[in-house]
């Protein structure tokens, strides 16, 4: 069974990032995968921010990347970029940390200009950590997810198709 990480630089639960995060993971259940959700934001801020590498919670979030086959990197966009939370954090991963992993984007924001933030922001970060595979990944536009009662998401037609295209790429790869 292949591993997935789904490592979400948000600093809200409540964004609707979550939709995307939550979609990919029930896709990538159906198809086999364990997926585990990392997320940012419960990690310790001060062990974070000191880089404490001693911390045992970012030890055992630095081990869950290191023993995954594939990586999942969310985030929404600010100011035409990632979140400074997920940097935070990509900056205590080892310098070849995703080497040999599949790497996916997933990334939320409140327009399509900032659409290339993948390709100028993250992309050459996750090539300095040795990602060599990284998949084109999902842009999306907040108005493509709909918070809906009891804490569920609805996603447009268009990013439904668009995460599952994704989804089967890093799939094949994963040989799900």
């Amino acid at each position: 069974m292949s591993k997935v990480v789904i490592l979400s630089g948000s600093p809200s639960t409540q964004s609707r990032l979550y939709g995307l995060i939550h979609y990919t993971t029930e896709q990538l259940r159906e198809a086999g995968a364990e997926v585990t959700l990392l997320n940012v934001v419960d990690l310790p801020a001060e062990d974070l921010i000191k880089a404490n590498f001693n911390s045992p919670d970012v030890t055992a979030a630095l081990a869950l990347i290191a023993a995954a086959d594939a990586v999942i990197v969310a985030s929404p966009v600010y100011k035409a970029a990632y979140s400074g939370l997920l940097k935070i954090f990509l900056d205590l991963v080892p310098q070849e940390g995703l080497r040999g992993k599949p790497v996916l984007p997933l990334f939320i924001g409140g327009t399509l200009a900032h659409l290339l933030v993948i390709d100028y922001a993250l992309k050459p970060v996750l090539s300095a950590l040795g990602g060599r595979h990284i998949l084109g990944g999902v842009y999306a536009v907040d108005q493509w997810v709909e918070r809906l009662p009891g804490g569920a998401y609805g996603l447009s037609e268009e990013l439904i198709v668009r995460l599952e295209r994704s989804v089967k790429e890093l799939n094949e790869l994963l040989k799900l």
